[in-house]
C-alpha cells in the first residue's frame, strides 16, 4: 500500500540513526531496490549468509504495502495442493505445496528468534463463506489440507457466527496456522534487525537506471549517486516502474482501502472476533477484517481505481462494516487509508531473471506478509549458492499483459460488475 489519507493507526517516527547515507561509488555483493518485507527479508538473510547488502528505497521504510497492509499472516496460495500438483508436476508441485504451507511459520519464527517487538496474535484465519458454492469450495480446501496434516477445520454457520460475531455467513474454514501482526512494526523491526546484522539501508533514494558492465551492475540514483553490485534484486511489486523494461506491464496495480474504528467499548469487543482471528470473506470483491492491538476493528477491501479525494471514498467499507456488525453503527471511524497492491493474471507470484545477477519478484496476491518473508530467505540462498532448487517458483520470462494500458478500465468495469453480483447474492 502507499499513501495514507490520514495517518495509519500504528505509524510512529522512525529513528533517524537507523538508516545511513549512501556513499557514492561503493561496491557491494547485493543491491536491493525496495525496502518492504520482500526486500528486507532478502537483505537480512543475505547478510546472514555473508553477503554485503545495500537496500535502496524511493520513499521511507514502511510507507508502502509492507507497513500499511491488513496484517493477516496467511499460509498457502490462492490455489490448493491438488491444483499446484497438477499444474507444476509432482516434484515441483510438492515442493511448492510444502513451501506455501510454511510461510506463516517463517514470520512467527522470525519474530520469536529475532525477538522482534511486533504485536501479534496467532489464533488463525477464517475464510468465511457467504454462499453454498463458497462453502463447498471451503470443504474441498479443508479436505486437501487436512489430508496433509494441517491444523485446519471446517466451521458451520453457528461456529462461524460465534467466532466472528458477524452476520450473514453459512460457514467457514479455519486455518490455525495463520495469525495477525502489526504490519508497520514488523517492517520496522525487519529494518532494525537487518541493520544490526550489517545491512545498509538508504531511504529516499530512487533508482533510475540499471546497467550491467562486465558482470558488475551499476545502479544509478536520481540524485546522481551511483552504486555497484554483483547482483540486484528488484522488490518493488506494485510500485514497479520502467527500471526493468516490460516488468510493470506484467502486473495490474489496484487500490486497497482500509478503515479503523475507534477502540471498541468492552461490551462490543467481547462479541467480535473473540479469538483474535483474521477474517476474509468469499465475495468476489471480498472484505477482510481483524482487531488491532489497541482494540479497534480494522476492515479493508478493494477501493476505487482513482485516487481518493474525500472520506466518502471509503463509504463502501463503512457500509460493509455495519452490514456485518450492526451494533457498530454508532462507533466512529477514526482512520482511513489506502494503497497500491499488485495482481498477476494467473494469481501467482512471479520470479524473473532477465539477466544474470538481476532478479525481480512481483505479485503477492493478498498473502504478502508470509509469502514475501519466506521468499526473501529463498532468494538470498539462491544468490549465495546459485542453486535454482532454492526457488519455490520457477523463474519465468517477462510477459507483458496484452493491451496493458487499457487494463485498468477493464478492471474497474469488472469490479463494478462483481459488486453488483455480490449485492444480488445477499
Amino acid at each position: 500500500m502507499a499513501t495514507a489519507f490520514s495517518d495509519p493507526i500504528w505509524r510512529r517516527p522512525q529513528a533517524a540513526s537507523t538508516f545511513q547515507s549512501l556513499p557514492n561509488g561503493e561496491r557491494v555483493d547485493l543491491a536491493i531496490v525496495g525496502g518492504g518485507i520482500m526486500g528486507l527479508s532478502t537483505a537480512l538473510h543475505a547478510a546472514r549468509l555473508g553477503l554485503s547488502v545495500q537496500v535502496l528505497d524511493a520513499g521511507e521504510i514502511g510507507q508502502g504495502a509492507s507497513g500499511l497492509n491488513g496484517g493477516p499472516v496467511i499460509p498457502g496460495l490462492k490455489y490448493d495442493p491438488e491444483w499446484l500438483l497438477e499444474h507444476f508436476g509432482p516434484e515441483r508441485g510438492e515442493a511448492l505445496v510444502n513451501f506455501a504451507a510454511s510461510t506463516a511459520d517463517a514470520v512467527f519464527e522470525l519474530i520469536r528468534d529475532e525477538n522482534l517487538a511486533v504485536p501479534f496474535v496467532r489464533n488463525g484465519w477464517i475464510q468465511a463463506a457467504h454462499t453454498e458454492a463458497a462453502l463447498k469450495a471451503a470443504t474441498n480446501r479443508d479436505r486437501q489440507w487436512h489430508a496433509r496434516g494441517a491444523d485446519v477445520r471446517l466451521l458451520n454457520a453457528a461456529e462461524t457466527a460465534a467466532r466472528t460475531g458477524a452476520q450473514g455467513y453459512l460457514g467457514g474454514w479455519l486455518d490455525r496456522r495463520a495469525g495477525v501482526i502489526d504490519p508497520l512494526a514488523y517492517t520496522s523491526e525487519l529494518a532494525r534487525v537487518g541493520t544490526a546484522t550489517g545491512v545498509r539501508i538508504a531511504e529516499r533514494q530512487r533508482v533510475v537506471r540499471l546497467a550491467n558492465a562486465a558482470g558488475v551492475w551499476r545502479i544509478l540514483i536520481e540524485n546522481g549517486l551511483e552504486l555497484q553490485a554483483k547482483a540486484v534484486v528488484l522488490a518493488t511489486n506494485a510500485y514497479t516502474d520502467g527500471l526493468i523494461p516490460g516488468l510493470a506491464q506484467t502486473i495490474v496495480p489496484l487500490h486497497s482501502f482500509q478503515i479503523a474504528t475507534a477502540p471498541l467499548p468492552p461490551n462490543l469487543a467481547a462479541t467480535i472476533l473473540r479469538g483474535g482471528q483474521a477474517v476474509s470473506d468469499s465475495r468476489r470483491i471480498l472484505v477482510y477484517y481483524r482487531k488491532s492491538a489497541d482494540g479497534r476493528l480494522v476492515l479493508g477491501g478493494r477501493g476505487r481505481m482513482a485516487l481518493p479525494t474525500s472520506a466518502g471514498d471509503w463509504a463502501h467499507l463503512e457500509r460493509a462494516l455495519v452490514r456485518l456488525y450492526p451494533s457498530l453503527s454508532g462507533v466512529p471511524i477514526e482512520k482511513r487509508w489506502f494503497g497500491r497492491v499488485a495482481m498477476t493474471p494467473d494469481h501467482l507470484p512471479h520470479i524473473h531473471e532477465p539477466e544474470k545477477g538481476l532478479l525481480a519478484v512481483v505479485g503477492c496476491q493478498g498473502r504478502g506478509v508470509g509469502l514475501m518473508t519466506a521468499l526473501g530467505e529463498r532468494i538470498a540462498s539462491y544468490l549465495q549458492s546459485g542453486d535454482a532448487r532454492q526457488l519455490p517458483f520457477p523463474v519465468s520470462p517477462i510477459r507483458p499483459i496484452p493491451f496493458h494500458a487499457f487494463r485498468q478500465v477493464g478492471v474497474a468495469a469488472t469490479i463494478a460488475w462483481y459488486r453488483l453480483l455480490d449485492a444480488l447474492e445477499r
